[in-house]
């Protein structure tokens, strides 16, 4: 692994350079605007006509699982559960099921640290208005927040929610869940080579053609800039930062990463990236591991031999769970790496 605190692209730029870099006609790639963020894909294909039409159909799964599991859709799965499962059981589909089901596995995992009922606080914020919930509505809306008011029944595919109040949202585990999808597109149609980005989120298929992908992880303080490059081959990256959605209001940063226990947003780390076999899982660990702060994060991390994390703290200094190999030199601009915290 190797600091590159100069570097000027973002995850995505790098991609795309990446891609770019080969110089053959059969590098095809799209970036559109999705999700509430953007949406990359780039692959290598024999055929550019056919790699387009692959191109498409990652695409087309992206807006399909949009209009799933949007809360910002009014007729989507997710709303209809919103709307409907405090007063009787909704029937969610088996996709829907799965990734509800898969969510509060995690949830279990990560003690409450991960937990998609964050949204009975989190509808409260509008980041673009600036506009934040004020305590009394806090305090109420945090009693809602609990994955086990969440109630599955496998055998009728329903979702029901044990008091009103309860509101859920899959913006910690939707678009791990798209690029992982996306993936499985490129694989079905013999692409062995390719990148699918979605925000914070990237599935890595194969590698650059005889090199690595080099994936910058974003510095939180320095827009554009990256604080550190990866090269990764057949991986899943994801990000969580309190910089990608914000604002702040007298000194104090409002961002979109719920604390469950508080209903507020979550202190003491400014990014977490996970790295491992399943975008699914290192989108969700990578809220989770925010949210649990660097010390129990990386013990939670240690826990898991497949996945790995670097985690940059409130005051930007760098720490890497035990399988990651520290850089050998540190430039001087960039904080002393900290001694990962003892393993489970």
């Amino acid at each position: 692994m190797k600091h590159n605190p100069r570097a000027g692209l973002t995850l995505a730029a790098l991609a795309l350079a990446a891609a770019a870099g080969d110089a053959g006609a059969e590098w095809v790639g799209d970036a559109r605007p999705m999700m509430g963020t953007e949406v990359n894909v780039y692959l290598w294909h024999d055929d550019p006509v056919e790699g387009e039409r692959v191109l498409e159909e990652v695409f087309e799964e992206a807006e399909r699982i949009n209009q799933l599991m949007s809360t910002y859709i009014e007729g989507s799965g997710i709303s209809q559960i919103n709307r409907d499962a405090a007063s009787l059981p909704v029937v969610a589909g088996e996709e829907l099921f799965e990734i509800i089901e898969r969510s509060l596995d995690i949830s279990v995992l990560t003690l409450g640290a991960f937990d998609i009922t964050y949204d009975s606080v989190g509808q409260h914020y509008d980041f673009r208005e600036r506009k934040r919930p004020d305590e009394a509505t806090v305090q109420d809306a945090v009693e809602h927040i609990n994955y086990e008011l969440i109630e599955l029944d496998r055998a009728t595919g329903t979702v029901r929610f044990l008091e009103p109040g309860v509101r859920i949202n899959l913006g910690g585990i939707a678009k791990g869940y798209v690029v992982e999808r996306g993936v499985d597109i490129l694989k079905s149609r013999g692409v062995e080579n390719g990148i699918v980005t979605a925000g914070g989120d990237s599935r890595l298929l194969g590698d650059r053609r005889g090199r690595p992908w080099i994936v910058g992880i974003r510095d939180p303080r320095e827009d554009g800039q990256v604080a550190i490059s990866v090269p990764l081959e057949d991986e899943a990256i994801s990000t969580s930062g309190d910089y990608e959605r914000y604002f702040e209001e007298e000194g104090v940063r409002y961002h979109h990463i719920i604390e469950p226990s508080s209903g507020r947003p979550a202190g003491g780390v400014r990014s977490a990236t996970v790295f491992g076999p399943d975008a699914v899982i290192t989108d969700a660990l990578s809220t989770s591991v925010f949210v649990m702060g660097v010390d129990k994060g990386l013990k939670l991390i240690a826990c898991l031999p497949d996945y790995e994390s670097i985690v940059i703290d409130a005051d930007g200094r760098t720490f890497y769970s035990n399988g990651l190999q520290r850089p050998e030199v540190e430039p001087v601009d960039v904080p002393a790496t900290e001694p990962v915290p003892d393993a489970c």
